[in-house]
């Protein structure tokens, strides 16, 4: 990275980034102690554990951390964490996306949200979705091992969905996620579908561990709750432009507070979350020279990456074109990477 300033576009990521390796994160790398005490005395008020006990425990538990109630919250402080550890004598930040519950983590990196006000919203729709806990998640990919888009195929698995739910099964696209589905529906839904597709890569169709069916109209109740629980009064004017899960853009100065309310409790819950346009419209919208990840983990990379083939953004068309430019001048840059993260903090 040249030492004049550069451009980016920051993306933050959603559930099943704090994962085994990430355990300790915030213990290592979240700088300001005075908010994570915060954020602690704001879960132990609601007879929760805090984000000091679980990022601190001697082992790192399935059952424990992979809670939505706890990993939406983990998440969050971690994507903040590093959002803020940004050097921007370096980088200069035009816009901020991010996957699926990263869209609350968006928000208060984008100022539409203060740090309190992010975490209590994630706090809250974590806590509801797992005590709901209605229908599940899995993830099936249209591309192959080499990243070639292949619509075709995409258009066959989605023709397949709509013909599952026609039935007395739920299945309905949940993320449009790179060269990935993944797709929210209940038991009987997800079932069929693992039934009619063949095993690719030898892991998939794969269901996510505490997983609700996020993203689809399952989660109706969970938005009343949410909605009920949660004050406009939260969401202000934001600092960057916000790209949410439709690719719209929310421009600081224009946005109506109220409706980025209503956009985050209702349509964002309840209906697909475009991943891949948003990361068009980052693309296309801001030209930046560097897409940053923030941590924890490092698993989103490979969704921006193949967004960005399927834009056909600066030449990208497969794995190697893309690991080619990422050798000779990287645009994407993953936090949760030692070596990247240096080079952005």
């Amino acid at each position: 990275m040249s030492s004049a300033k550069q451009t980016a576009v920051v993306i933050c990521p959603g559930r099943g980034t704090y994962n085994r390796p990430e355990l300790g994160v915030l213990g290592r790398q979240f700088s300001d102690k005075a908010l994570l005490r915060r954020f602690d005395d704001m879960r132990r008020a609601q007879g929760q554990d805090t984000l000091s006990e679980l990022d601190g425990a001697a082992r790192y538990s399935i059952a424990r951390h992979t809670r939505g109630d706890n990993a939406s919250a983990l998440i969050y402080a971690a994507t903040l964490g590093d959002f803020r550890a940004i050097n921007p004598d370096k980088i200069e930040v035009v816009a901020v996306t991010g996957n699926s519950m990263g869209w609350y983590s968006t928000l208060a990196c984008g100022g539409a949200l203060s740090a309190e006000g992010g975490f209590e919203v994630v706090n809250t729709m974590g806590t509801l979705m797992q005590e709901n806990m209605i229908g599940g998640q899995l993830i099936y990919p249209f591309m192959d091992s080499d990243w070639h888009p292949d619509q075709a195929r995409k258009a066959e698995l989605l023709a397949l969905v709509d013909d599952i739910d026609r039935t007395d099964a739920t299945l309905t696209l949940s993320i449009d996620l790179g060269g990935m589905l993944l797709l929210a529906g209940d038991d009987a839904g997800l079932a069929a579908f693992e039934k009619a597709v063949p095993v690719v890569q030898e892991r998939f169709p794969m269901r996510l561990a505490n997983h609700a069916g996020f993203h689809s109209h399952l989660q109706t109740p969970v938005s009343a709750q949410g909605r009920t629980r949660l004050s406009a009064d939260l969401f202000r004017q934001p600092d960057l432009p916000l790209i949410d899960g439709r690719g719209r853009i929310w421009w600081p100065g224009a946005c109506d507070p109220n409706a980025l309310w209503d956009y985050t409790l209702g349509h964002q819950v309840t209906e697909t979350y475009d991943f891949t346009h948003a990361i068009a419209q980052a693309a296309h919208e801001f030209a930046p020279d560097h897409f940053i990840v923030t941590g924890p983990g490092t698993t989103l990379g490979g969704a921006v990456a193949q967004s960005l083939i399927l834009t056909n953004w600066s030449g990208l068309s497969d794995k190697s074109t893309f690991q080619s430019r990422q050798k000779n001048s990287p645009i994407l840059c993953s936090m949760g990477m030692d070596d990247q993260r240096k080079q952005v903090t």
